[in-house]
């Protein structure tokens, strides 16, 4: 895999990695909205991936197939009524689908294949664009934007980030035992840490946060200070 030269004169960007469950999702995005950047959800283009192939009736590990399709992968991000964008897939509004716990899963199987995350590295460094990037992921910071301005990585406990899966997935109306939730998130965590090309893991660089006991509004205080001392704000 290529990677980018340094260039600290480059398009700014900050990124937020860490594993599902952490809040990273919803802070990347209070991040971008307020600084009027663009957002990069990394992880929606594996779930992206992931639909696209269930879709062709494509098993998940046919390397060769999955592959193809990240090449040709048609994905538009779009804003949104709220802070969240709307996602298309091959012209279709497809965001519920691709943020249920059985997609995560399927997205972590395909994100381990080398030559998937090789074709999906050009598309994510795209998203570099004026006046700067919002890049939440898990190696945002190691691997795509070796360079960034700022490398947040958020954590929390394995039981605190069941939980507010688990909460969100109600509130949505969905049953789901909590006990198999806690289960799926390990098992994602192990093949996440555990994958050969970028592994789940703070960049050296990075500053880590733990959110298990902090709300939103805890961790934006935390962040906003980073962004202070990093004189990283909204452009005039």
């Amino acid at each position: 895999m290529n990677t980018p030269l340094t260039n600290k004169n480059a398009m700014p960007v900050v990124t937020i990695d860490g594993p599902s469950g952490t809040g990273k999702g919803t802070i990347a995005q209070i991040m971008a909205d307020g600084l009027g950047w663009h957002l990069l959800d990394s992880g929606a283009l594996y779930r992206l991936l992931a639909l696209s192939a269930i879709s062709h009736h494509i098993d998940l590990n046919d390397i060769n197939s999955v592959t193809a399709l990240a090449r040709a992968l048609d994905v538009e991000f779009r804003p949104g009524d709220n802070i969240n964008a709307d996602i298309f897939l091959d012209g279709k509004e497809v965001s519920a689908q691709i943020r249920t716990e059985e997609m995560g899963n399927n997205a972590s199987i395909v994100a381990v294949i080398p030559s998937v995350r090789e074709a999906l590295f050009e598309r994510q460094l795209a998203f570099r664009q004026p006046p700067g990037l919002i890049a939440d992921g898990r190696d945002m910071g190691t691997v795509i934007f070796p360079d960034a301005d700022l490398k947040i990585y958020l954590t929390a406990s394995a039981k605190k980030r069941a939980e507010r899966r688990h909460k969100q997935l109600k509130e949505k109306g969905l049953s789901v035992n909590i006990a198999d939730l806690s289960r799926e998130i390990a098992e994602r965590d192990e093949r996440d840490a555990s994958r050969t090309v970028a592994p789940l893991k703070p960049a050296d660089d990075a500053i880590v946060i733990d959110t298990s006991e902090m709300t939103v509004d805890e961790v934006m205080q935390q962040v906003n200070h980073l962004l202070h001392v990093n004189n990283i704000k909204h452009p005039d």
